[in-house]
């Protein structure tokens, strides 16, 4: 565990936060008074994360699986350590395998592997927080286009990008004392992008970066629960 803290700040958890996305929205809620709870399953870079954080905000940096119901808890004790969460930002995912294989030709434990990551641990996360979660908390599920969209070789990962909206809404329903947002946050130019291209040049793609206003305005308004696209958002928050 890396950490680095100052107890009295909002607090937020965010998964897959040592690079892309997940870095780039840390570092912008870090500016705007957030600690944070941040992980991800290489070491190296997550101690890199904190270190690059640590001289922005409290953050505590775990790393490991998301999937892994021990890790979720060392998640929980820290979060519980700063105080009650009020952001859950759910950006851990994986494509399962690199290239992209047809749907019929994922192997079984892989396609396991994907709905592990990608839908069961963001509602495990939920649960697990449990009473930690602040009253009227946000919840941060990132979707794709491809949970909408029919893309040869994206069908397990969009599979499950399904998979995760369809519950979130369902959470939504259920837990009206929550805002479960789930967020397109577009094409962006990241390490798993890359890795469904592998060999081809995405350097068109804009950097993750670009995708955090629209994150920033919902997580900081007051739009309902719902789906949403991060460029849309900015837009109208002009």
């Amino acid at each position: 565990m890396s950490q680095q803290t100052n107890p009295g700040l909002p607090v937020a958890v965010v998964t897959g936060a040592s690079q892309g996305l997940g870095l780039a929205l840390a570092e912008a809620l870090a500016r705007r008074g957030w600690a944070l709870v941040i992980e991800a399953r290489r070491a190296d870079r997550l101690d890199s994360a904190v270190a690059h954080l640590a001289e922005l905000t409290t953050v505590i940096g775990i790393p490991g699986d998301v999937t892994d119901a021990a890790h979720r808890g060392e998640l929980c004790r820290a979060a519980a350590s700063l105080g009650t969460v009020g952001l859950l930002v759910n950006n851990a995912s994986t494509l399962g395998a690199s290239p992209l294989p047809a749907l019929d030709a994922i192997a079984p434990e892989t396609l396991r592997r994907i709905f592990d990551v990608n839908v069961v641990a963001p509602l495990a996360l939920v649960h697990d927080l449990g009473e930690l979660l602040d009253e009227r908390a946000t919840v941060v599920n990132i979707t794709s286009d491809a949970a909408v969209e029919a893309y040869p070789g994206w069908g397990g990962y969009g599979a499950s990008k399904a998979a995760l909206e369809h519950a979130s809404a369902v959470l939504a329903d259920e837990r009206p004392d929550l805002r479960v947002l789930v967020v397109d946050p577009g094409d962006m130019r990241t390490e798993m992008h890359q890795d469904a291209f592998p060999g081809e040049d995405i350097s068109d793609r804009p950097p993750p970066e670009d995708s955090v206003p629209g994150l920033l305005a919902l997580i900081e308004g007051d739009l309902p629960s719902g789906r949403y696209r991060a460029s849309e958002v900015a837009q109208v928050a002009r």
